[in-house]
C-alpha cells in the first residue's frame, strides 16, 4: 500500500479509528465514488482495514439519505444475524466529532467503513461454483433485509431501475443529439426501437399488484459480492450506496447480467459475448436456496424477464450517456460508453434467443 497521503489522512483521522493511519491506497475500479483502504495501526501492530471513500453528490444530491439508509439496514443487520455463516455487513465509523457515521470536508462528504477481512471479489466468474455463490450471496443479502419494511428506506436514487425512465432520457439525449452516420450507433438505435414495449414490464407488473416493494440492493453486480479467501463462500455484499426500496427483480436481473456474461462488460470483441446457461442455473440454484422462502410464483415467473430487461436497460443507460457526451459514466476513451451499450445489447439478444431454456431453469429450480 502507497504512503498516505495527508488531505486523506486527514479526512480519515476525523473519524473513530482505533490507531493510525499507515498506509492508503485506492480500492477497486468503481464508476461513481473514490474509494481508498486505509491500515491502521496501534502499537506498532496492524489494528485492521478500513475503506475511505467520498461520495459523488452528483450522482447522490442528498448523501446524508444514503447514510441513514445504511444505518437502517446495519441496526436490522445486527437484529437479525445469519445463524451458523459468516455473513458481514460493512460496520460505519461514527465522526468523532459529530457521532454521525459521515463527514462534510470543504464541500465533500466522506465515510468510513470497516474492511471486510480475508474476503476477494472476482471481476469475472470462472466456474460454476462462483456463480453459484454469487447467487447466494444476493440471495442471503435478500433473506437478510426482506422484513425491513421498505418505508423506513429513503429512495435515494428516484427512477433508479425505472426503465421507462431511462426510455425518457433517451428520448431527450436522441433529440440533442440525433444519430449519426456511425454503424454501430445506427445499429444501437434500431435495437431501442425494436424493445421499445419492453421498458415498462417490470413497471407494470408492479402496478398491477403482480409485484411488490422491497428493500433491494441496487446494483449486486459480481464485483460487489465478497467471497470469502478460504472457503470460496460468499460472505458479504457491498456497495450499499443503492440500498433503497424497488423490486427484487432489478437486483435479480442485474446479477444475472453481470456475472452469466464470462466476456465481461468491457468486452472488446462482440461476437464473444453470450449469456451462459450453466452460470445462469449455478447462479439461480445459489439465490434460491438462501432466498426461496419469501418468494412467489409470481415473483419466479418474472426472473427471465428480470434479466432481458437488466441487460437492455444498462445498454440503453451506455447509449444515452454516450450520445450526451460521457457526463456520468467513466470513460477511457470516447467511443467507450457506445461499446459497452453494445455488449449489453448483444447481452440482451443472447438472453432472447435462450427464453424456453431460461425458463425451464427456472422451472427445475422452484
Amino acid at each position: 500500500m502507497a504512503a498516505p497521503a495527508p488531505a486523506l489522512v486527514a479526512v480519515a483521522e476525523a473519524f473513530a479509528l482505533p490507531g493510525l493511519v499507515t498506509a492508503i491506497a485506492p480500492l477497486g475500479n468503481g464508476n461513481v465514488n473514490d474509494t481508498y483502504l486505509l491500515e491502521v495501526q496501534t502499537g506498532g501492530a496492524t489494528a485492521g482495514h478500513y475503506v475511505l471513500q467520498r461520495l459523488n453528490t452528483r450522482v447522490f444530491p442528498q448523501p446524508e439519505l444514503v447514510m441513514q439508509n445504511l444505518e437502517a439496514l446495519s441496526a436490522h443487520a445486527e437484529q437479525h444475524p445469519l445463524i451458523g455463516q459468516r455473513w458481514e455487513v460493512p460496520r460505519l465509523i461514527a465522526n468523532r466529532h459529530t457521532g454521525r457515521p459521515w463527514l462534510w470536508a470543504e464541500g465533500q462528504f466522506w465515510r468510513l467503513q470497516s474492511f471486510i477481512e480475508e474476503a476477494v471479489t472476482v471481476e469475472a466468474i470462472t466456474n460454476q461454483e462462483q456463480a453459484r455463490q454469487v447467487g447466494r450471496g444476493l440471495g442471503l443479502f435478500h433473506f437478510l433485509i426482506n422484513d425491513l419494511p421498505p418505508e423506513r428506506l429513503a429512495d435515494t436514487l428516484p427512477g433508479f431501475h425505472v426503465t421507462p425512465t431511462y426510455l425518457a432520457a433517451y428520448d431527450h439525449a436522441l433529440l440533442c443529439n440525433p444519430i449519426g452516420p456511425d454503424d454501430r450507433e445506427q445499429w444501437c438505435a434500431a435495437f431501442v426501437e425494436q424493445r421499445r414495449a419492453l421498458a415498462p414490464i417490470l413497471e407494470d407488473a408492479k402496478a398491477a399488484g403482480l409485484l411488490q416493494l422491497r428493500p433491494i440492493h441496487g446494483d449486486p453486480k459480481i464485483n460487489n459480492v465478497m467471497l470469502c479467501a478460504h472457503t470460496g463462500n460468499a460472505v458479504s455484499l457491498v456497495d450499499l450506496d443503492t440500498v433503497k426500496p424497488g423490486l427484487v427483480h432489478y437486483d435479480i436481473g442485474d446479477c444475472l447480467r453481470s456475472a452469466c456474461n464470462p466476456a465481461g462488460e468491457e468486452a472488446c470483441e462482440i461476437d464473444s459475448v453470450k449469456f451462459d446457461l450453466n452460470l445462469c442455473e449455478s447462479l439461480l440454484k445459489g439465490y434460491l436456496d438462501a432466498a426461496r422462502t419469501f418468494l412467489s410464483e409470481t415473483d419466479l415467473d418474472h426472473i427471465y424477464v428480470s434479466a432481458r430487461l437488466l441487460s437492455f436497460e444498462l445498454g440503453l443507460r451506455f447509449l444515452s450517456d454516450h450520445l450526451a457526451g460521457n457526463l456520468y459514466f467513466r470513460t477511457t476513451h470516447p467511443n467507450h460508453n457506445l461499446q459497452r451499450a453494445l455488449v449489453q445489447f448483444r447481452l440482451t439478444e443472447s438472453i432472447e434467443a435462450q427464453e424456453e431454456q431460461i425458463r425451464q431453469i427456472v422451472a427445475k429450480l422452484r
